[in-house]
């Protein structure tokens, strides 16, 4: 029987749900491609087909699973006459989609807890990084927004703010994926945005 191309695409989601699925769990150097073929219910074959690799895989995993941080970014950039509520949108997104979305959570899981970083990685990496300093940078142009519009008082220098809004919401994540049963992430999610207000000087 011939396989058409929506055949063909539901083959490569069910690889990807697979190796998403092992990757968060196991870590990337446990995760062989006879491992994720037998859990997506084909033969290597078929992977083959679409990734030229595991390391190829493992990259499409992570941009895959990551779409709905991508999709975030993309939606706060639109909010930029906004600044204030872009933020608060975004954290509150953020922590939500911590809470609530498997694949968005597993993304984190993968690179922040499962994944031996190797010169293997160096595009994956990359894109990773790239990611981050597009997040940053958005925080920023916020930042210098909202202190322009007198929505926050502060000295300190937008730049930092933008770092430091990351790395406060990193923190947040690192600590949960590490330890759930530390806190309810959805109860204190009111908490983490009134204390990021707090750091940000808004009146």
């Amino acid at each position: 029987m011939r396989r058409t191309k929506g055949d063909a695409e539901k083959t490569r989601q069910t690889v990807l749900e697979a190796a998403l699925k092992l990757f968060s769990r196991d870590g990337y150097s446990l995760t062989t491609l006879s491992r994720i073929a037998k859990e997506a219910g084909c033969s290597r074959g078929p992977i083959y087909w679409h990734f030229e690799n595991k390391d190829d895989l493992y990259e499409a995993v992570l941009s895959y699973s990551q779409e709905p941080l991508e999709a975030l970014v993309a939606e706060c950039v639109e909010m930029l006459d906004t600044p204030v509520e872009a933020m608060d949108r975004f954290i509150e997104q953020w922590l939500w989609l911590l809470a609530t979305n498997r694949q968005y959570r597993q993304s984190f899981e993968i690179l922040l807890n499962k994944t031996e970083l190797t010169d293997a990685m160096t595009r994956t990496l990359k894109r990773e990084r790239a990611l981050t300093k597009s997040i940053i940078g958005l925080f920023q142009t916020l930042v210098e927004r909202a202190i322009e519009e007198r929505l926050i008082t502060t000295q300190e220098d937008p730049k930092d703010l933008g770092l430091l809004s990351y790395t406060y919401l990193m923190g947040i994540t690192q600590t949960w994926l590490f330890s759930p049963k530390l806190f309810s992430l959805k109860n204190e999610m009111p908490f983490f945005q009134r204390q990021f207000w707090a750091l940000l000087g808004k009146k």
